[in-house]
């Protein structure tokens, strides 16, 4: 890998070697890529948005989204099995809220910071 030689040669040297290494994992991105179709969809990013700010319960999820029940369940399920939120159960009534994870903080800041740029007037 050290006598790396790509087509056009710019003196890139030990740094180029570095990141061949990095793109060579291709799996790596693949679980990022993961982690963000699941935020690919507009009802997810406002679900998980709006966990990020405050646990519920999917009968107000729904009401607060204009959504039905059935719905929201079916976009909570695969932010639930990728890890962006976490559930509880009280009596019959489930609550949702974003995990309290490095990878869940990290997302909710990308959001926040994507809705000041692009939205300003907010």
């Amino acid at each position: 890998m050290d006598n790396m030689k790509l087509p056009h040669q710019h003196g890139e040297g030990q740094q180029t070697v570095l990141i061949q290494k990095q793109l060579d994992h291709v799996d790596y991105f693949q679980t990022v890529a993961e982690v963000f179709k699941q935020l690919g969809d507009t009802t997810r990013i406002r679900i998980f948005w709006l966990l990020c700010h405050q646990e519920e319960c999917v009968l107000n999820i729904s009401d607060m989204l204009h959504m039905s029940s059935p719905a929201v369940s079916h976009h909570l399920r695969p932010l639930k099995n990728s890890g962006l939120i976490v559930c509880r159960r009280e009596g019959k009534e489930v609550y949702y809220q974003a995990a309290d994870t490095e990878q869940g903080r990290l997302l909710h800041q990308m959001i926040e910071q994507v809705m000041e740029i692009t939205c300003p007037e907010l």
